[in-house]
């Protein structure tokens, strides 16, 4: 698929910041066209508490950011200049040792629909922290008066396994609990996250999908659990979902789970290295994507997943 026809994604820049002592420094990105941002963003860097990055690291969770005007966002001039209006920071911790903060940035605009929500325990039920939601309007609101038990929907079902989630149709599934509002709002896909915290605290990050403006044309989930992948050690594959057909490899009709090890491609440097990737997508690029984000999710100081989008 060619790259220049593809639809808009909703979202548009994803960087990864990682600690150096005391202080956060961009380790790389996908900025798309926006190198004017890009060079913006290498000229910066984040104390503990300190703009987007910093806070998500002192509070130890998600934080949305909904607009940047007369907030602690250290480069509005420069988001405001490429056309981003929000962003959400989600900051990866193996126990109490933040590894890096993963930054996404958004433009917002009337057709820009999908959904970024952080989940928070309150009284044994998971409420909505705070989620960035484009023009589903309808489903924000819905999704602010709505709460999970363990084990129900989306965000509860994630909390009961502490296993990243994909769930498929979400406008007619019957799993999904706001099934009727994401299907107005035109949601297909919901990929859910277990956010670790240093204190212990229940956190679940759900990424939820529209097909005008998908958050990505790929998932991948990769599991890194010795019980799971053996004395071989690595990742092997547990689930994915593609918006079309055809293989990303070429040897995609193999029987046995496709695995990966340690610095092998990709997500190989993200099991090797415990630290988010965003960047172009060189060894899927020939498959009509351009970008690639990989997540590692930690359970104590181990590694379980690595959970990868491609755009």
């Amino acid at each position: 698929m060619d790259a220049a026809v593809q639809t808009k994604t909703f979202v548009e820049v994803s960087e990864v910041w990682v600690p150096e002592g005391d202080t956060l420094r961009l380790s790389g990105g996908d900025y798309g066209p926006m190198r004017a941002f890009e060079e913006a963003s290498r000229r910066t860097s984040f104390a503990r508490g300190e703009g987007l990055p910093g806070r998500a690291w002192a509070e130890g969770k998600p934080i949305v950011l909904k607009g940047f005007d007369g907030s602690y966002f250290k480069r509005t001039e420069a988001a405001k200049a490429a056309g981003l209006t929000s962003a959400v920071a989600i900051p990866v911790f193996a126990g109490k040792s933040l590894k890096a903060v993963l930054v996404t940035l958004c433009a917002d605009d009337d057709t820009c629909t999908g959904a970024i929500e952080v989940w928070t325990e309150a009284e044994g039920l998971l409420m909505l922290d705070d989620g960035y939601y484009g023009a589903a309007k309808h489903f924000e609101w819905v999704s602010q008066h709505t709460h999970f038990p363990k084990g129900q929907g989306l965000p509860g079902g994630v909390w009961a396994s502490g296993t990243p989630t994909l769930m498929r149709d979400l406008g007619s599934g019957y799993r999904f609990i706001r099934a009727d509002s994401a299907g107005k709002a035109g949601l297909t896909t919901g990929l859910g996250l277990p956010v670790p915290r240093p204190g212990g605290e229940t956190c679940v990050l759900t990424l939820l999908s529209a097909r005008g403006t998908p958050i990505a044309r790929r998932f991948e989930i990769w599991d890194a659990r010795a019980a799971k992948v053996g004395s071989r050690g690595g990742a092997v594959l547990i689930d994915g979902l593609c918006e079309r057909e055809g293989p990303l490899w070429t040897d995609d009709t193999q029987e046995e789970p496709r695995r990966v090890a340690a610095w092998q491609g990709a997500i190989g440097r993200v099991l090797g290295s415990g630290v988010p990737l965003a960047e172009p997508a060189t060894q899927a690029a020939g498959h009509g994507y351009a970008s690639l984000v990989a997540l590692p999710i930690f359970r104590g100081d181990e590694m379980a997943f690595v959970v990868a989008w491609y755009c």
